[in-house]
């Protein structure tokens, strides 16, 4: 069996032209919100009683969320103060309709669920979807491509303004109607897997009940490469740069590959989280960052990593497993950490890594510290997740959500959920698909583009 340098899946997430799924408000966005409402998230239990990791490590960011509202784009459904009405008749016609083009099979009945989202975009808390159709395929190319599921769900709010404490959100675009069209991992190639998104695009636009332009489509890739793990880089809205968001997480996973091959011909065991205040060695030091931080009553703490010399930053930035602690220590709102792959660097001068290096005792061939100015709790929750990050690399590439960035790379967002986000809906009552309505469906299906 032909082992793949790339498996790839992709879900794409269209907005349907329509009221929105759950209520009579339009669905175009407004320029500015009209008064505004303030949340705090917390995660529940699933139907199994577990609690999802990803939305736990959200809420343990600590934020608070202000909500914006627009007249005529939201109402009390939107703010979750009143019971979602009937679900939106032509949101679902056009879902129904799609699952007969991709050949999928439509379910007897469906069930709206919820799925657990605590990162303050969507007032509730969760996001309302339903599994319509299944085992569908595609053609493209003269390649056979599977269609694992096809959803109806309620797009997110809209992200206006993020603070250390705080995030803004405008609700008019909560509650647009979303079909969601999920692959097979049925791609190894970079630009197949534009491609594909492309040929689905194409037949999203045939049904003539899409919206159209910038952010009415989105795509979620899951990526892997062998000796790697499933990694998600969610809502990529380029079409052109899907080739390149690819080819980089290839990179990056065969990266952390090379990184933990170092570590194990090393024998590194994972590293302590022990931290140490450090804050007298640094009193004088010019860093504009370590000033700033002291000058706020915040301090210098550092951690031992024995065994991570030169894989934080190495073999000429080849290796860069620092950037990825880096972006985990971020969740914990500081601006970033240092370590010593890279210093003296960023005004730390020479002697003040020199002083570290003796007071710690970490003069070994592999001995590695990191660095974190801020407050001292702040601080410490920062260097904590660097020093999981850390241990994480002896084991390879660890499963996660990324979000992309404009020049095709992406950043750490948080694990990869479970089967734990769900649970049931209990205010949308089921719909049965029945045999007459679908037989009216397939006598109405639209042209192909090609037809």
């Amino acid at each position: 069996m032909t082992e793949h340098k790339l498996t790839c899946g992709i879900e794409i997430h269209q907005q349907l032209d329509t009221k929105k799924l759950f209520c009579s408000c339009d669905s175009h966005l407004c320029e500015e919100g009209h008064g505004s409402i303030y949340r705090r998230l917390r995660p529940t239990t699933s139907e199994m009683g577990e609690i999802d990791r990803a939305a736990l490590a959200q809420f343990q960011r600590n934020l608070g969320y202000r909500y914006q509202s627009c007249e005529g784009t939201s109402c009390l459904v939107e703010l979750d103060e009143e019971p979602p009405h009937d679900t939106n008749a032509e949101a679902l016609a056009t879902t129904l309709t799609f699952s007969e083009m991709m050949n999928a099979r439509v379910v007897d009945e469906i069930h709206f669920m919820r799925k657990i989202v605590v990162d303050g975009s969507n007032t509730s808390g969760f996001q309302r979807t339903a599994l319509v159709a299944m085992n569908g395929s595609l053609d493209v190319n003269g390649r056979d491509i599977s269609i694992l599921s096809i959803c109806l769900e309620e797009d997110a709010c809209r992200k206006v303004e993020t603070t250390d404490a705080e995030v803004t959100y405008r609700t008019d675009r909560l509650g647009i109607p979303l079909i969601e069209i999920a692959t097979g991992p049925d791609m190894h190639d970079p630009e197949e897997v534009m491609e594909v998104a492309l040929r689905i695009g194409t037949l999203l636009r045939a049904t003539r009940r899409v919206k159209r332009g910038i952010g009415t489509i989105r795509e979620d890739l899951n990526i892997s490469v062998p000796g790697g793990a499933r990694i998600e880089i969610k809502g990529v809205q380029e079409l052109r740069l899907l080739p390149l968001f690819v080819e980089n997480e290839m990179k990056r996973q065969n990266m952390l590959i090379r990184v933990k091959e170092i570590l194990l011909e090393r024998g590194t065991v994972p590293a302590a989280f022990e931290p140490v205040d450090v804050t007298d060695i640094f009193k004088t030091s010019a860093s504009k960052v370590i000033k700033g931080a002291l000058s706020d009553k915040g301090k210098v703490i550092t951690v031992r990593l024995p065994g991570f010399k030169g894989v934080m930053n190495g073999e000429n930035g080849t290796l860069r497993l620092g950037a990825e602690m880096a972006q985990r220590a971020r969740t914990k709102g500081v601006k970033g950490i240092f370590h010593s792959d890279e210093l003296p660097n960023y005004g730390i001068e020479p002697e003040f890594v020199d002083q570290l290096r003796d007071f710690l005792g970490m003069n070994g061939e592999f001995d590695a510290f990191a660095i974190c100015a801020a407050k001292e709790k702040k601080a410490k929750d920062a260097l904590e997740m660097a020093v999981i990050r850390a241990n994480e690399a002896l084991v390879g590439v660890p499963e996660e959500t990324r979000d992309p960035l404009p020049d095709g790379t992406s950043k750490y967002s948080r694990p990869l959920p479970g089967a734990a986000r769900m649970y049931p809906e209990t205010d949308v009552p089921p719909i049965t698909i029945t045999a007459e309505r679908m037989q009216n469906v397939r006598d109405n299906l639209p042209e192909l583009p090609e037809e």
